[in-house]
């Protein structure tokens, strides 16, 4: 793949900080991701085409080496030792130009590269990138299983936006209605930001199940683990897909921040829950940026979505 930056020891030297009496992730990662001591194998995705075509805030390409410094430095334990990770690589798009042709050039390339990872019978995490990348995950994972997927995602908008064209807000529209994704569990999602004609269609498709922030947090009519545990039982019947928007986390730098959304704690309790108790086909952490095209910048993303896949790897 011309797109795909793999990675050397030497590589991974640069980033570790080594320190006498310690072991950390990256001395004990597995850069031959096909080894049979391999369960988990990390993609980084690095492009915010589809957050641009989409009208969102141009970032999420950076987020990808900010986790990596980040998660390579981990201590390494008996709870996860780093034997058990292996690197893919990472998807670079900086010569495509904003436009829906270029993500349906990124849909292919991601759908490659899942395919190939699943075919080995691994677990793929996939990092960096906009919501966009959805899509070809779950179409992925789909082909490879011969089946299709159900997913529970985590985030303040649906994503299901019409199919007007590839981008980071209908990629699980065109996964379903092509068949790859079958149940779609939403958890938390912000009523002044999806519009009712959305709320309406979804409310009345038998396969898709839905929770609003509003009610676990302002109406308390449900927890934020009875949401939870309601999204993993409506997509117990197969294989599940684990998504997680940061956009939805209080004051992430993503394409689309929010002040008000859940803690870090809680994306951290929603993936651990999710990961323990459903079949995970695969985790897919997204709309995160160190840098936006704004200027800001948060370095500390990188070692959120650190935190949020060694919380999967650890449980499922």
């Amino acid at each position: 793949m011309p797109n795909l930056k793999t990675y050397q020891q030497a590589d991974l030297n640069v980033i570790i900080k080594t320190r006498v009496g310690e072991t950390k992730l990256g001395e004990r990662i597995n850069l031959n991701w096909q080894n049979n001591e391999v369960k988990f194998v990390l993609l980084g995705i690095a492009e915010d085409i589809g957050v641009q075509v989409n009208r969102g805030i141009g970032g999420t390409h950076t987020a990808w080496n900010s986790f990596l410094n980040a998660f390579l430095n981990i201590q390494s334990t008996k709870v996860l030792s780093g034997n058990e990770i292996g690197i893919y690589g990472c998807l670079s798009f900086d010569d495509l130009k904003p436009n829906s042709e270029s993500v349906e050039i990124i849909d292919k390339e991601v759908v490659k590269a899942i395919l190939e990872i699943i075919n080995f019978g691994k677990t793929p995490v996939i990092i960096g990138g906009g919501h966009n990348n959805a899509y070809p995950i779950i179409k992925g994972v789909s082909i490879a299983k011969k089946q299709a997927i159900n997913t529970i995602n985590l985030d303040a908008h649906s994503d299901f936006r019409a199919k007007e064209g590839r981008h980071s807000g209908n990629g699980f529209r065109y996964a379903h209605e092509e068949g790859f994704l079958e149940k779609y569990a939403i958890i938390g999602l912000h009523e002044n930001y999806n519009s009712q004609a959305i709320i309406d269609e979804i409310s009345q498709n038998p396969y898709i199940q839905f929770s609003f922030w509003e009610d676990i947090f302002l109406l308390e009519k449900m927890t934020f683990k009875e949401a939870i545990l309601q999204a993993i039982d409506f997509t117990k019947n197969a294989p599940t897909g684990i998504e997680l928007d940061l956009d939805c986390v209080e004051n992430i730098l993503s394409s689309a921040m929010t002040p008000c959304g859940i803690s870090a704690m809680q994306a951290r309790q929603y993936i651990h829950q999710t990961a323990s108790l459903a079949d995970v086909a695969y985790l897919h952490i997204c709309e995160g940026a160190t840098q936006l095209s704004t200027g800001q910048t948060d370095f500390s993303t990188g070692k959120l979505i650190s935190y949020l896949v060694s919380d999967c790897m650890k449980v499922s």
